[in-house]
């Protein structure tokens, strides 16, 4: 004998979360979208995993995401172990030659090889790429200036070209490449340390992706920091461009990746707070979006 069960809440509100995502869904088959991870969620367990079950799920329903990863909280601990001098200027990592294959060990062997065993736990999808492979990445040395000083960064650089030959042919082949940001400079003489935002967006750029998202440590872009209530939901690039010089120095570099992209061809880049499981899911699949969005005006 069976009895009529009540109806859980929480069950109508999954439902009807999945029906607002239809349209969505349908709207991005076929559409790459770069995705970049950094933050609290690469140094969580629960919240990495839950990052690759959100990139299955976007491979299942038809969107193409790639992967671009940085590593700044494990390479700072790996350099850190090995008493090797680590600091950031201007937001970027000073990378000198005695730091340089510490940290292509982090991303390549350690950060991409974990999160393609936890994508392919799923199914065999994740395929693990460096910006030296097959031409991915070519970069040029970069500095910084910092109050009107131009400062000598080390290993790191800027991407300058990028091949997707190789790339494309693995997203036709219904693969996830999950990317480290280290690139070969001209005569591919030099590794370089390539900020990962900066990498996504160039990859982006070139793959002529339908949308670039960055996770990090906040909700979004604070147009007041560190006011909580000055996030801003959207934003052109004119808009942005008017902001950059006043933000935390932190943030720079994502917004410049985000500017880059949008002014490249990307129809919308968007910071999202990856300290929520499932940020991605909520910007991709639901009307009111999370985090912030950048646009062309």
């Amino acid at each position: 004998m069976s009895t009529t069960q009540t109806t859980n809440p929480e069950a109508f509100l999954k439902a009807a979360t999945l029906t607002e995502a239809l349209p969505w869904i349908r709207r991005f088959q076929g559409a790459i979208f770069v995705v970049k991870l950094g933050g609290n969620a690469m140094v969580d367990d629960a919240l990495l995993q839950a990052f690759a079950d959100d990139m299955v799920f976007l491979h299942t329903v038809g969107v193409r995401p790639v992967v671009v990863h940085g590593g700044g909280p494990q390479i700072s601990q790996a350099l850190k172990d090995r008493g090797i001098p680590s600091e950031f200027v201007g937001g970027y990592r000073v990378t000198s030659t005695e730091a340089i294959p510490v940290v292509r060990d982090v991303l390549r062997h350690h950060i991409s090889a974990d999160l393609a065993a936890r994508i392919n736990s799923h199914h065999d999808l994740a395929v693990v790429l460096s910006g030296e492979d097959h031409h991915l990445f070519t970069a040029v040395k970069k500095g910084a200036v910092v109050e009107g000083i131009e400062v000598d960064l080390g290993h790191v650089g800027e991407v300058v070209a990028v091949d997707t030959a190789n790339i494309l042919d693995l997203i036709e082949q219904g693969r996830l490449p999950v990317v480290s940001s280290l690139a070969p400079d001209q005569a591919g003489q030099s590794l370089l340390n390539v900020n990962a935002d900066a990498a996504a967006a160039a990859l982006a750029v070139a793959l002529g992706a339908t949308k670039l998202v960055l996770l990090t440590n906040v909700p979004g872009l604070y147009v007041h920091w560190p006011a909580t209530d000055s996030v801003v939901s959207s934003l052109t690039t004119t808009e942005l461009e008017a902001l950059l010089p006043s933000l935390e120095s932190g943030m720079i570099p994502k917004m410049t990746a985000c500017l880059d992209a949008v002014g490249g061809g990307v129809p919308k880049a968007a910071i999202i707070d990856g300290r929520l499981a499932h940020s991605i899911l909520l910007e991709a699949f639901t009307s009111h979006g999370i985090g912030t969005e950048v646009v062309a005006p």
